[in-house]
């Protein structure tokens, strides 16, 4: 304690306590901050999914036709896009914390005026609203860890809270197939969903007002003798020979050590001297091939994802399936996404991350082929619970990665807008492969979503840096003479 101490009079410079973080032994700090992360998450992954998994119910009680279907499924997803665009230049500039506290804030309350909703109208508006508040949460979240984890447990431990997290996708399945034909209290059974997701997110704003601030973050902005000092209370809980053996033989990589780096050069840390970045160096020399291959990889990335979530109602309606079988399918099929994303803990630091989306990438689309030309009920949930599992191996790395590309004064906003075309994509989906669906059937859809993931792929694995083990804050890559 008295080192910790001795620490604590002299904060250290920025390079020192981004290297301290990155060879830092796993705490009880980061454990207990990955659970909160990942129960937060859990009602991101909850909410994504409801709107797809109760769309034929919602059809069928509120009487709308077709466009109205597509505005419901996609108001929320427009609301996301707007909200990882503006949270995220919020997370930069306030703090991750603050951040955090707002959007779950907004989603709650609109979550909860949206199981009151009397009409469709009303409906698309709260989920637009709704979306604004949980638009940010997964950009947010994969930033604030990236912060926080030791550059060589980074991917396994966002691993972990993903694999918390999308237990609220066979969640949301199993309470639909179980409330749906109900009316507790009078309440129609799907209105039950939403208020379970406004209050649960209720109860993780009171869990996360506790989080501590990211120490990255703080030193980016001044404020080093704040970050010292959690950085000295999380080295506290380390014992002494562990942390004294950790420093002496820690090896943290330089700037662009891991990284593809056409030059064989290597750039300064970010974390060292230079100016403050802005969120258009984006496109400056050096960043902005990674940009590139971020937008791209963003916007087509979520046709893989979202296309079998959002609609598999939708296309087990297209096989002659009613509304009830149709959620049991689905809700059978969801039970991958939890096993999927637990399945990457033990090789997504093993394996580089841009390998591992393309080999996950060609696995779903191997089974979405499947689930698409499945007839018979056990077909139809094996195939199904394989493509959710390939697609949260293939979710849970693309969250890391995403993490690992721009430095901590961009982090935030620079992520977000990437991960925004996600969203935005996954508006436009209902409207693009919805017409697909129904004028050509399941094996139609299926190859424009393997089309789309084709050239996904291509491009990471062209235009894509290493990350494996990299340092979070490595630097803008040093540009050709």
């Amino acid at each position: 304690m008295a080192e910790t101490a001795t620490l604590v009079k002299a904060p250290a410079d920025r390079a020192s306590l981004a290297t301290r973080l990155d060879r830092m032994p796993i705490t009880s700090t980061h454990r207990s901050l990955t659970a909160v992360i990942g129960v937060g998450l859990l009602f991101d992954t909850f909410e994504n999914h409801l709107s797809g998994t109760l769309a034929k119910v919602l059809q069928a009680d509120f009487g709308f036709g077709s466009t109205e279907l597509k505005l419901v499924l996609a108001s929320a997803f427009i609301g996301q896009f707007v909200g990882s665009l503006t949270l995220g230049k919020i997370a930069d500039k306030y703090g991750r914390r603050r951040a955090f506290l707002i959007n779950l804030a907004l989603y709650s309350v609109f979550s909860l005026l949206g199981a009151f909703s009397p009409n469709a109208a009303w409906l698309i508006v709260t989920r637009f609203f709704a979306g604004i508040g949980i638009g940010a949460e997964q950009a947010l979240s994969d930033c604030y860890l990236a912060d926080v984890l030791p550059a060589k447990k980074r991917g396994r431990f966002i691993a972990w809270a993903y694999t918390l997290a999308f237990c609220g996708v066979p969640l949301v399945g199993f309470a639909a197939l179980w409330l749906v034909p109900l009316s507790p209290l009078g309440v129609d059974g799907w209105r039950w969903l939403f208020i379970a997701g406004s209050l649960g997110s209720a109860v993780v704003w009171v869990l996360r007002r506790r989080l501590i601030e990211s120490p990255r973050w703080l030193a980016a902005n001044g404020r080093s003798a704040e970050a010292e000092e959690l950085v000295a209370r999380m080295e506290a809980q380390v014992p002494a020979a562990a942390l004294a053996e950790s420093r002496a033989t820690g090896t943290t990589p330089d700037a662009y050590a891991g990284t593809d780096d056409p030059d064989g050069q290597h750039g300064t840390a970010a974390t060292h001297a230079g100016p403050r970045l802005r969120l258009r160096d984006v496109f400056r020399r050096g960043l902005r091939r990674r940009t590139a291959m971020l937008w791209v990889f963003c916007s087509l990335s979520v046709v893989g994802y979202y296309g079998f979530g959002t609609l598999a109602p939708q296309i087990l309606a297209a096989k002659g399936h009613g509304i009830v079988a149709g959620i049991g399918f689905t809700a059978l099929s969801f039970l991958g996404y939890p096993v999927g994303s637990a399945l990457a803990i033990p090789v997504i630091d093993r394996i580089e991350r841009k390998f591992l989306i393309a080999l996950s990438a060609a696995a779903m689309v191997a089974a979405g082929l499947g689930f698409a030309h499945a007839g018979s009920a056990v077909l139809i949930a094996a195939f199904g619970f394989a493509y959710t599992l390939c697609s949260n191996v293939f979710a849970s790395v693309s969250h890391v990665y995403l993490a690992e590309q721009y430095p901590t004064e961009i982090r935030a906003t620079a992520s977000g807008a990437a991960y925004s075309l996600s969203k935005l994509t996954a508006a436009l989906l209902p409207f693009a492969l919805l017409p697909v669906l129904q004028e050509y059937g399941p094996g139609a859809l299926f190859a424009v979503i393997g089309a789309a993931m084709a050239v996904m792929t291509v491009t990471v694995l062209s235009l894509g840096d290493r990350t494996t083990g990299a340092p979070v804050d490595r630097a803008v890559p040093p540009t050709r003479h």
